[in-house]
């Protein structure tokens, strides 16, 4: 049986999807009132909706070079054209990694 898709991840696994430092991904989790979960021991959970949020930020920062100013006031604001447009392709390249995790899996059957 296939294993299934890891809902939380630890900061170093977030940090390895998302191609930041994990320094990155605590400054923006204060810059951007991101509160991830903690385990017993006082560690960081991210959820999978955590993980979207800090893929869009890394959109506006990194790709649409957004100040943190301006980042901070277009996810606060009701911009669904934003929404409309980042999200679908997120999700496309979701789709992507997911068709050729299928097809490996396919080559090992």
């Amino acid at each position: 049986m296939a294993k299934m898709e890891k809902k939380r991840f630890r900061i170093g696994e977030l940090s390895k999807k998302l191609r930041l430092e994990s320094s990155v991904i605590r400054f923006w989790e204060k810059e951007f009132s991101i509160s991830a979960q903690r385990s017993d021991g006082q560690q960081r959970y991210y959820t999978e909706e955590d993980y979207n949020k800090f893929s869009l930020i890394k959109e506006l920062l990194h790709v649409k070079k957004f100040t943190i100013a301006g980042a901070k006031k277009e996810l606060s604001s009701n911009n669904n054209e934003f929404m409309i447009k980042v999200v679908p392709s997120k999700l496309e390249k979701d789709i992507i990694e997911l068709h050729k995790k299928l097809i490996k899996l396919r080559e090992l059957l």
